[in-house]
């Protein structure tokens, strides 16, 4: 057998460009903003049970609202065979479409659901963020299909909802802790390796920054305009505690510095309060802590809530803090990191530099997402890679370069016949 007659080589001949180009423009013109991923689950759904996959299910993780996910491989039966699991995972849900339709008025590209391709890129919201990479992976399965081939390991995919904030209610990575928690009841297998596809121009982000977004309310008591002396004044204290979080952002900036993630800060979002002709009862800040890995979310919420406490006694105000945006953490997302040398990464990083000569640069995520319930939940590496560029995602010029799209499906393939085999 020669080279061009290896299974590996088989399956990348067998990549279908134009459908996987048309699978994503379909994902895309279906529309799935958080809370509404119902549609797309099940065109996803279908592609894998048209595939053939050993199992496929798609169920609720909130009533009205479900994950997909399928197994293929493993001996006859799908029960292990070579004793290898890979998980491809993936988010189904997008942000809104936001100043989409204004940014193009009067051009081919005005509906941000239209899929329209321009500039060698299909365009639309989802596309990069992260349809691209869902697609990917069930492209990389079709193409082992058309070839005639098996996993002898299992390849699993999940695909879930409810992993992107900003819709009242949602973005609480509901989807994912179905998932999870499905793996450590033993109803799903457990992987040994899991490529989250989140858009890193395929590059591999093996570690990603940990985040906690703290709500300050600084209450005060409000008096006439002519009697300021009567009230005390929350924004005067609120200006105060702004520059003691900024020393604090400072003094979090001069301690270790990450050689993937940098430097971790506190970052002031958003100041509000005050009203008409009064002393300023109230004042709301809004600030989002970077957390490098070796540190806890529960360790930096105590020093917010330190601060915060001292800066009330110290003033003579009252100060709330709220922590709303719980992740993998009751009060925010968990930092992570797997070692580069794990063996799935080595594999990766082959695969990527093999089908494109010049990705597979190892990374940090400048953001965070769900591969780290499988760190620390399941115990399981997980690392993103995935078509598209994370600066072009949630703007009106989100993209993915159909080139990039295709080397994802070239890079799935490769990495597949790695970890799992083929037969």
């Amino acid at each position: 057998m020669t080279d061009d007659d290896s299974p590996k080589e088989r399956a990348l001949r067998a990549i279908d460009r134009e459908g996987t180009v048309d699978l994503l423009r379909r994902a895309v013109a279906t529309p799935s903003v958080t809370g509404g991923e119902g549609a797309i689950a099940g065109l996803l759904r279908d592609e894998l049970e048209e595939i053939g996959l050993d199992a496929v299910e798609l169920f609720d993780f909130v009533p009205g609202r479900p994950n997909v996910w399928g197994r293929w491989g493993g001996g006859d039966g799908g029960d292990g065979g070579e004793d290898h699991r890979l998980l491809f995972a993936g988010h189904t849900d997008t942000v809104e479409p936001f100043d989409w339709a204004e940014r193009w008025r009067g051009t081919d590209r005005e509906d941000p659901f239209a899929g329209v391709i321009a500039e060698d890129a299909l365009w639309g919201r989802g596309a990069a963020d992260m349809k691209a990479g869902v697609v990917a992976s069930v492209a990389a399965l079709k193409a082992i299909r058309r070839a005639g081939l098996r996993p002898k390991g299992e390849v699993l995919v999940a695909f879930v909802g409810d992993e992107e904030s900003g819709v009242p209610g949602t973005g609480r990575s509901a989807g994912m802790k179905a998932i999870v928690g499905r793996i450590a009841a033993g109803e799903i297998p457990r992987p040994d390796f899991v490529v989250y596809a989140e858009p890193t121009t395929l590059d591999i982000y093996t570690a990603q920054i940990g985040f906690l977004i703290a709500e300050i309310t600084v209450v005060g008591e409000s008096a006439y305009f002519g009697l300021p002396w009567l009230g005390v004044d929350a924004l005067k204290g609120a200006h105060r505690l702004l520059a003691r979080l900024f020393a604090y952002s400072d003094e979090l900036w001069a301690r270790a510095d990450h050689p993937l993630l940098g430097r971790a800060f506190a970052l002031v979002t958003a100041i509000e309060g005050g009203g008409p002709i009064a002393v300023p009862e109230t004042c709301r800040l809004s600030l989002i802590r970077k957390i490098l890995p070796g540190e806890t979310v529960e360790a930096a919420r105590s020093e917010i809530e330190g601060i915060v406490g001292l800066f009330a006694m110290n003033e003579g105000v009252r100060a709330e803090t709220a922590f709303p945006a719980g992740r993998d953490s009751r009060s925010g997302g968990r930092p992570s990191e797997v070692p580069a040398a794990t063996p799935g990464v080595a594999h990766l990083e082959r695969a990527v530099r093999a089908e494109t000569g010049k990705r597979g640069v190892i990374k940090g995520a400048p953001f965070w997402a769900e591969a780290s319930f499988f760190v620390h939940d399941l115990g399981i590496p997980a690392v993103y890679c995935g078509p598209g560029d994370i600066a072009e995602c949630h703007t009106a010029r989100e993209r993915v370069e159909i080139e990039e799209l295709i080397d994802a499906v070239r890079v799935y393939v490769s990495l597949i016949v790695d970890e799992c085999g083929v037969e």
